[in-house]
């Protein structure tokens, strides 16, 4: 059961980036104030930490670098800080000027309980400006020796061509490069990716000027994308010189060009940022970019010489949840201005997709069923805007709404209203009796006025539908526009071919339902169309998702028999985007959604639950997949035209995904099966 509540089962490590106080010239105080930072960090259950640039001896030294008595002063510090730490559970990355071969170089040591495991080396030395480095240091290519002895070791890896291997941790390869290697055309990191390093941690010093710390996001930002990796940036902080620099101590954590930690900037006490790094996301990314396989292929003689210096890591085995944020809505941005940012540009994928789709089949109607549910709600909005960019009549939107057994009065009103409120054409066409002569027709009992609410009785509403939109799109030379949206689709919940499953072209194909819901409130707060179409807008999103097929007191609940959307969608966004194991989908789940009385995560916006349990989570997950993989891939095999709206978000076997309809869903269920039942 503990094995499960912890991060380090489930692809994720934890990394720390210090920021210590230094004192110029002081390696002893340096010294410690670096063991101070590495125990905090262990404790927090750390496993990497990463120091600034010369941080034993403080970076701003100038030319007492060539002074004796501080370098032998930093190999004693080094020994003391090997020492205090040689019981810690952590990999530490510090900077020290090293002389070797009568040269001197600007170095990241990796030390782990008490080995230096390697000794990475700065490739370019900034001499231009303020910077004057090359006065002090060499280059890496200036090194002769590949192993060195350092601190009673020997024949320690020495270099910038290595990459360090903890061999139990899966995917967790780094790689070491310092400052200025970022700043320039083609940083080391990128040759390092390519070898293997999925992780890179930056040494730096960086001093501050106006203006550069949005170029250092935009570099490591940049980097961390390009590498596909983990790029873990510090830079030094309270206590370098100020005789003519300053100094705001700058951290940062990137994964895959996301920021997920940041230091406060201009701080006078020490810091730490944390951040839980997703190794299987970088994996599978990698995996999925044939270009970056390619590209490697392209500098296999340089990636060849890369050195590999492997060895195993003691794993924290308590209780660890995530600190990282994963949102409950991994569609929607939770960033109001990028979620209105998204709505703006899906809204307009969707018309512009529409738009073209009618003009290159040279027609000028659309057809459209109006349920008053969501989906087709937002269909219908997309095609009247449709018509506004062609400059055609909104009465070319040939709107029908279809009562059936079921229909509430609520879904119909709102239908109507919809349809006048937006000025296309309203119609209504009642199901009822074209759905009892299919009954008597095929001889199902609900003919003879037996209650028998099977899946006959709902799919042949559900046919009768489709079976009339598509005759009056013949009647009058239209284009039938589908309303299913990518949750069903995952799900496959939808009538196949004669059914919601099929239309002439589906503007919410890849569109899941959670983010259904916040176009139309955008659309509806944006006010798009007019007071009054925003105001029942805002009344739909109200309604309870229901098919309403069956009959009676209680309205049939679609989140009842699949799951909770938002639940559904969680999963779907980290089964199709990264191909996750369900056990490490569920964790995320918990670390989501668990008990928000902790005060661990915001409210849920706009809607939804506060919370679910694990054992909820594990149940509907296995409704997912078991639907996912083993009874719904036909469906989606053949479904109709449809624009792809964002990036891992279509089902659609001519764009992002392509499977076989009759595989087997075993070992994703069998893994399920390893998701406990309770929090305990």
């Amino acid at each position: 059961m503990k094995q499960f509540f912890n991060l380090y089962n489930h692809g994720f490590v934890k990394v720390a980036v210090c920021i210590p106080e230094v004192r110029v010239a002081d390696t002893v105080f340096n010294a410690e104030s670096t063991v101070r930072l590495a125990k905090e960090a262990a404790e927090n259950d750390s496993i990497f930490a990463l120091f600034p640039e010369l941080g034993i001896s403080a970076y701003s030294n100038e030319d007492l670098f060539h002074q004796d008595a501080l370098l032998q002063s930093v190999l004693d510090s080094l020994e003391y800080i090997i020492d205090v730490t040689r019981d810690l559970n952590l990999i530490m990355v510090v900077g020290a000027p090293l002389q070797i071969d009568s040269l001197l170089f600007n170095c990241g040591i990796v030390l782990y309980r008490g080995n230096i495991l390697g000794v990475a080396v700065k490739s370019y030395l900034p001499n231009y400006r303020e910077f004057y480095e090359g006065r002090q240091f060499s280059p890496a290519e200036e090194v002769l020796s590949e192993t060195i002895d350092l601190c009673g070791q020997e024949n320690i890896p020495f270099g910038a061509n290595i990459i360090f291997d903890v061999k139990n941790v899966k995917h967790f390869k780094f790689f070491i490069e310092i400052c200025e290697d970022l700043w320039v055309p083609i940083p080391p990191s990128g040759f390092a990716a390519m070898a293997g390093a999925t992780v890179v941690g930056n040494l730096s010093a960086s001093n501050v000027t106006i203006g550069k710390s949005e170029y250092r996001h935009s570099l490591a930002s940049n980097q961390s994308a390009r590498c596909v990796s983990a790029y873990l940036y510090a830079a030094a902080g309270p206590g370098e010189s100020t005789t003519d620099l300053a100094w705001d101590g700058h951290a940062m954590i990137h994964e895959n060009g996301n920021l997920l930690a940041e230091s406060k900037r201009f701080s006078q006490d020490p810091q730490i940022i944390y951040a839980d790094l997703d190794m299987d996301r970088l994996a599978q990314d990698r995996m999925r970019l044939t270009s970056f396989g390619q590209n490697a292929r392209m500098h296999k003689d340089r990636l060849t010489g890369f050195r590999r210096v492997s060895f195993s890591v003691k794993i924290p085995d308590d209780r660890l949840l995530l600190e990282r944020e994963y949102p409950r809505f991994p569609y929607i941005p939770a960033d109001p201005a990028k979620r209105d940012q998204h709505c703006y540009e899906t809204y307009n994928i969707q018309v512009h997709g529409l738009a073209k789709r009618l003009k290159s089949s040279n027609t000028q109607n659309v057809v459209i069923g109006i349920s008053g549910g969501l989906d087709s709600t937002q269909a219908l909005i997309v095609a009247t805007r449709t018509t506004d960019l062609l400059n055609l009549p909104r009465s070319n939107v040939k709107a029908y709404t279809m009562p059936g057994f079921a229909t509430t009065n609520k879904t119909y009103t709102n239908a109507i209203r919809l349809m006048k409120a937006l000025g296309v054409e309203s119609n209504e066409i009642d199901i009822k009796n074209s759905c009892m002569q299919m009954f008597k027709d095929i001889g199902h009992p609900y003919a003879e006025g037996k209650e028998l609410y099977d899946i006959t009785f709902e799919n042949v509403q559900a046919g009768e539908r489709a079976s009339h939109l598509f005759r009056i799109a013949n009647l009058r030379d239209a284009l039938v526009v589908g309303t299913g949206d990518l949750s069903e689709l995952a799900l496959g919940w939808c009538t196949y071919g004669v059914g919601d499953h099929m239309s002439h072209y589906n503007v919410n194909t890849s569109v899941p339902k959670t983010m259904i819901q916040y176009l139309i409130r955008w659309v509806a707060n944006t006010v798009q169309f007019n007071q009054d179409t925003s105001h029942i807008l805002l009344d739909i999103l109200e309604t309870e998702i229901s098919p309403e097929l069956i009959p009676g007191e209680d309205i049939q609940k679609t989140e009842t028999e699949i799951g909770p959307y938002e639940l559904q969608d969680f999963n779907n966004f980290y089964i199709t985007r990264f191909g996750y194991l369900p056990t490490k989908i569920a964790f995320m789940s918990y670390s989501a959604w668990r008990d928000k009385e902790k005060g661990l995560w915001p409210d849920v916006p706009e809607n939804g639950r506060n919370e679910y349990s694990i054992g909820e989570i594990k149940h509907w997950l296995q409704i997912y997949l078991f639907r996912f993989f083993k009874i719904s891939q036909f469906k989606r095999s053949c479904i109709p035209n449809g624009p792809k709206v964002g990036s891992g978000g279509s089902l659609s076997p001519r764009g992002d995904y392509r499977a076989p309809s009759d595989s087997e869903a075993t070992v994703w269920l069998e893994n399920a099966e390893k998701i406990p039942e309770e929090d305990n």
